[in-house]
């Protein structure tokens, strides 16, 4: 065995061949696995493309030992974790975050189903269906057909040429020579050591050790095997592909003899070219009004190889000024690449890199793990980051991105390109010397006793209607500068707006938090005079059932229709009206008495008055509503919300383990069974404080009405599946549930969304109650204290409520028991 270590870092190469990548990070809550495996779509034969992401499929479907609903997935699910996986072009991942408690047994069940998967014909054939529905989905959906276009201009003879997303034709499951290759391409691949595994958690690093070693007795043992040769990105490009989406300015580089440190050059150029500072591309951009948003990423990248993609997403205005953006572009990469070693910034990105480190989560660690991903831009990668920048040429642009240029065009008049200069809140704050008075409109949420470094601030704004949605969007674009530098500084800022509420939230490493809401309060009151003319609505989600997750609070709340964007009110006297006659409260997490007085002082000069009485907004309508949203897509998608009777923490309590007892279920029924589509959930949600179930379905062939009437059959039958559910299986459940619910296995985000929704439902959130009397024990209490027949009978009330139900989907109202939302 060798290893090295470093800062709580460990790598290993076990007895068997598996390597191993350890972090101990104590401030974690929970522990994460990253298993890859180093073999992906680009190392399967040809004749049956999709085959390794078949296979990654069919591991989540048992084992001999774990059958499916005592597999990885049930288990993370019934603990209130994380899983999933992805298959890439020549990496295949799988990862999960669980409780520490637990985390062994998650462990143990990842091991047996990469080791001794069922790959029963019965299963592959159901999977097939599933695979090819969401095949069905690629194929139309927009933004995924794009970015395979941009791929056409590379060598015909290059992978990333062909299709390798599995279909019914594809993969071909009652063909001898199809088994044969799924079951070699697991003995070749799935073996330790082709894998490396990466563990991080809060645990000993004796602990995380011992661990890895029983991963690598678990998993098959087996050398490391030959990846499929790798093909040159340049060469002959074969047919031309399709032009570009016009909204799209996209400069695409093939790269091929890549020197070492280039994955992590490019992370660096990634993070400074769309940087909003002043001086800035984007800035620039966003000034002349051509441009929404610019990004600089690898499409693909490999060995020596890369693929990478400069996108600006173009405004309406800016379409006819394409020439002339790629040429802004091009200057601005010249001025970059100007700069002797970029010593400045490579401070800022160890620095940048230092705040992430100490504020991510374990799973976002074990993901930076497994990406080999350092905590700065080491000096051999400086020559790395000279030879990329050198090939971003207009001459060595790559079809379809490049735009064919006679003679330079005219660049319009803009300012001296500048480099972004320190974030102001990755160093140290200024602090009021002098205490200021307690608001109690912010209330102190419970109390932490080992808080760490994080805090959390949650302001909510009550507007006198919700007709305001252009000024919205004006403070959400005058935003966005300060949330970039915010989320850099490991504080997440979110602004949103629900009804007559306007909320904003920020989350993250404590002490930038006052200076950061000071600066956001700023801009909130007054608006830069490029946000006036930079606001718009953000574009409609391409897949059909995010378009539904991102509309459903307001029809959830019953606002069917969508609040009036008038232009009129786009000046500041509208804006200084709405802020006079708007009342505010909100929550604070983990600031003691030492920390609160700078955000006191702050919160002295929030716009709008401080109030302790602000009405809820959750009521529930008199009859179900189901409203239509046209998508723009031939794909239905269905979502159904199914709200509990009242706020009460015992209705809180029972939704939450009907959410827990239903997800496996309805996801086997609904998903495997029926085989209906890919995005298939059932999850437990909180609006304005009110308790549900929220129910989604897309689907490629099943229009709404057949959608939900697999939902009605499916809960119509939950009494009596619960009723024949042994009594210690739900109690466990249910104990689990409540485990989850310990706010020692809960993040500071999750921590805060549960003390702010328990707010709104009218639980008191004083940090003076005890903690035994405090909302988060009393739900854990109400949770563990279950049993079958409660549960059978919060099933009734669901059943009973139907009532008060809303639906949000893409097809019309079927009628029956369902009013058209008008």
């Amino acid at each position: 065995m060798t290893d090295s270590s470093d800062q709580g870092r460990e790598n290993l190469v076990l007895a068997q061949g598996l390597r191993v990548r350890l972090r101990h990070e104590p401030r974690l809550r929970r522990a994460a696995a990253w298993l890859r495996v180093e073999a992906g779509g680009h190392d399967v034969d040809a004749r049956w493309p999709g085959l390794a992401h078949f296979l990654e499929h069919l591991v989540f479907l048992g084992t001999e030992r774990f059958p499916r609903e005592q597999g990885l997935m049930a288990f993370v699910q019934r603990h209130g974790g994380q899983v999933n996986a992805r298959t890439s072009e020549r990496t295949t991942d799988y990862f999960f975050e669980l409780p520490q408690a637990v985390f062994g047994e998650g462990l143990e069940r990842l091991c047996d189903m990469l080791a001794r998967p069922r790959l029963a014909i019965e299963d592959q054939q159901r999977e097939r269906e599933v695979l090819h529905a969401e095949f069905i989905a690629w194929s139309r959906d927009p933004q995924a057909q794009h970015l395979f276009d941009l791929a056409g201009g590379v060598s015909a003879r290059h992978p990333l040429r062909s299709v390798h997303a599995g279909n019914r034709d594809s993969l071909t499951v009652d063909s001898p020579e199809f088994q044969r290759a799924l079951h070699d391409f697991h003995r070749r691949y799935y073996r330790t050591g082709q894998m490396t595994l990466q563990l991080v958690g809060p645990q000993p690093p004796r602990i995380l050790a011992e661990l890895a070693r029983d991963a690598d007795a678990a998993l098959a043992a087996g050398p490391r095997s030959a990846n499929a040769p790798v093909e040159t990105l340049l060469g002959d490009p074969g047919e031309a592909p399709p032009a570009s989406d016009p909204r799209r300015l996209n400069l695409l580089f093939a790269c091929d003899g890549l020197p070492p440190g280039a994955d992590e050059a490019l992370r660096f150029l990634e993070q400074w070219a769309g940087s909003a500072h002043p001086g800035g591309l984007l800035a620039e951009l966003r000034r002349l009004g051509w441009a929404q948003g610019l990004s600089l990423s690898p499409l693909y990248q490999y060995a020596d190889q890369a693929l990478v993609n400069f996108e600006v997403q173009l405004t309406e205005a800016g379409q006819p000024s394409r020439a002339a953006a790629q040429a802004l572009c091009f200057d601005w990469l010249e001025y970059f690449q100007s700069h002797a070693d970029w010593e400045p910034l490579r401070e800022e990105y160890r620095l940048l890199r230092g705040r992430q480190s100490r504020t991510e989560g374990a799973l976002e660690l074990a993901r930076r793990l497994a990406h080999g991903q350092l905590s700065e831009l080491p000096d051999e990668a400086v020559p790395a980051l000279r030879a990329l920048l050198e090939r971003f040429t207009p001459q060595a642009l790559l079809a379809p991105g490049a735009q064919a240029l006679d003679e330079p065009p005219r660049l319009p008049p803009f300012g001296p390109w500048r480099l972004p200069p320190p974030n102001r809140f990755l160093r140290g704050q200024h602090r009021p010397t002098q205490a200021s008075p307690r608001i109690t409109a912010l209330a102190q949420g419970e109390p932490e006793p080992n808080r760490g470094l994080e805090g959390a601030v949650h302001l909510r704004w009550r507007l006198a209607s919700r007709h305001h949605a252009a000024l919205w969007h004006v403070l959400d674009a005058n935003l966005r500068r300060l949330g970039e530098e915010a989320r850099q500084a490991g504080v997440p800022l979110e602004f949103s707006r629900l009804g007559p509420d306007w909320q904003l939230r920020l989350c993250g490493v404590r002490e930038p938090i006052p200076a950061i809401l000071e600066q956001a309060v700023e801009l909130l009151q007054r608006p830069t005079p490029e946000s006036w003319s930079q606001a718009s609505p953000p574009p409609r989600q391409q897949v059909p059932i995010r378009e539904l997750l991102a509309q459903w609070p307001e029809h959830g709340l019953g606002h069917h229709r969508p609040a009036r964007n008038d232009s009129s009110e786009l000046n500041p006297e509208a804006l200084q009206r709405l802020w006079q006659q708007a009342r505010w409260d909100g929550l604070v997490l983990n600031f003691d008495d030492a920390d609160r007085p700078a955000l006191d002082a702050v919160a002295a000069h929030l716009p709008g008055s401080a109030s302790n009485d602000l009405h809820q907004l959750s009521t529930l309508p008199d009859r179900a509503s189901w409203s239509q949203v046209h998508c723009g897509s031939d794909e239905h998608a269905l979502l159904v919300w199914c709200p509990a009777p009242s706020l009460s923490i015992e209705d809180e309590a029972a939704w939450r383990a009907l959410a827990q007892l239903i997800q496996t279920p309805f996801y086997q029924r609904l998903r495997t069974e029926l085989q209906l589509g890919y995005a298939v959930f059932s999850a437990f949600r909180q609006l304005a404080g009110r308790p549900g179930l929220l129910f989604g379905v897309q689907s490629p062939g099943s229009d709404c009405a057949a959608l939900w009437g697999h939902i009605a059959e499916f809960l119509d039958a939950l009494p009596e599946r619960l009723a024949q559910w042994p009594g210690t299986k739900l109690r466990e459940q249910c104990a689990a549930l409540a485990d989850s619910l310990d706010g020692g296995n809960l993040g500071l985000a999750q921590r805060l969304e549960m003390q702010w929704q328990g707010r709104l439902a009218g639980h008191s959130s004083d940090y003076s109650k005890t903690l035994r009397e405090s909302y988060s024990n009393t739900l854990r209490e109400s949770v563990g204290q279950l049993d079958g027949p409660a549960l059978v009978e919060a099933a009734h009330w669901l059943l009973a409520s139907q009532v008060r139900w809303t639906a949000l989907a893409t097809g019309p109202c079927p009628g029956a028991s369902w009013y058209a939302a008008v």
